[in-house]
């Protein structure tokens, strides 16, 4: 049964970790089955790599977005064999808008694994190791940031990327931009200031040519009318024609993560509770700061997993 005030909401890349899904795995055997399904499109066995291998191994982009997408996908293939509610409306954070997608019926489950295994690998292609960087700025407002990062530029690229609750926003770019931008917003007076560990500019000008590399197997794919629709990190609004929402993931690469905006859309829409379907409580948490009067539940092991079965 649909409920018009739930949101499902899918975690992005920083949300992995070893042993992740371990407790949930035994009680829903829909979870490896899932993760079978995603290694034979990969050709090595992701649920191993995700039990028995190295935290470092599941941080390399290419293997992350996979990793990410299947644990989602299968939450979200248990919830539905367990009867929960079906929600109104779904988003994902930037590579987590894919888990979406294959959520709300656009794109099949194995072209999407595939689609992000290239968009992991053609991101970290696009722009040498060691060039690009990102960082989080806390405790300053969006426009003082934009303001710093245009000033931080000299003719190279940095920029906000994710704005993803007030206070709280990602900068990229060229790494010799991104830590004049650091110390401008130390200077303007920010909380915090600090470098992630990440080692590409993600959703900067600077990934077009990632854009371009994985629009050329995003044309291959097909895209269907969503049976649920999706607020896009893009605009922050929903669509329902298969060959704009194609269009709106490769711009995605290039372009910021409005995730305020797309929460704030979700309350628009009449939703007061959202689940997190994947590993981690990243999302749960921005989403109370971006408004606390949502109900957000998390998924990931067996207790939050039936709370939110129980409070959705």
């Amino acid at each position: 049964m649909q409920k018009d005030n739930l949101a499902f909401v899918f975690p992005g890349q920083g949300s992995q970790k070893i042993g992740m899904l371990a407790e949930l795995a035994p009680r829903f055997p829909l979870i490896e089955a899932t993760f079978s399904q995603a290694s034979e499109v990969l050709g090595y066995d992701l649920w191993d790599m995700v039990q028995n291998g190295r935290q470092e191994d599941i941080n390399l982009t290419e293997r992350t977005q996979p990793i990410l997408l299947t644990s989602s996908v299968a939450l979200w293939r248990v919830w539905k064999e367990q009867a929960g509610a079906d929600p109104a409306v779904m988003a994902g954070h930037s590579l987590g808008e894919w888990s979406a997608l294959v959520s709300a019926g656009i794109v099949d489950f194995a072209d999407a694994v595939n689609l992000v295994r290239l968009r992991g690998a053609y991101m970290q292609e696009a722009v040498p190791a060691g060039l690009g960087a990102m960082a989080a700025i806390i405790g300053l407002d969006d426009n003082t940031i934009i303001s710093v990062c245009e000033q931080a530029a000299q003719g190279e690229v940095v920029a906000p990327v994710n704005f993803n609750s007030p206070g709280q926003v990602v900068i990229a770019g060229h790494a010799v931009a991104v830590d004049r931008a650091i110390e401008g917003c130390k200077a303007a007076g920010a909380k915090r200031a600090m470098p992630l560990p990440v080692s590409a500019p993600f959703h900067t000008s600077l990934m077009r040519p990632a854009a371009d590399r994985l629009a050329q197997h995003i044309q291959t794919v097909e895209f269907r009318a969503p049976t649920v629709p999706v607020v896009h990190n893009v605009n922050a609004s929903t669509e329902s024609d298969p060959g704009v929402i194609r269009n709106l993931m490769i711009e995605q690469i290039y372009s910021p993560v409005l995730w305020v905006d797309c929460v704030n859309t979700l309350v628009k829409m009449g939703v007061d509770t959202v689940v997190e379907c994947g590993p981690g409580k990243v999302l749960s948490g921005l989403v109370k700061r971006i408004n606390r009067n949502i109900n957000a539940l998390a998924t990931e092991d067996s207790a939050s997993f039936d709370g939110a079965m129980a409070n959705s």
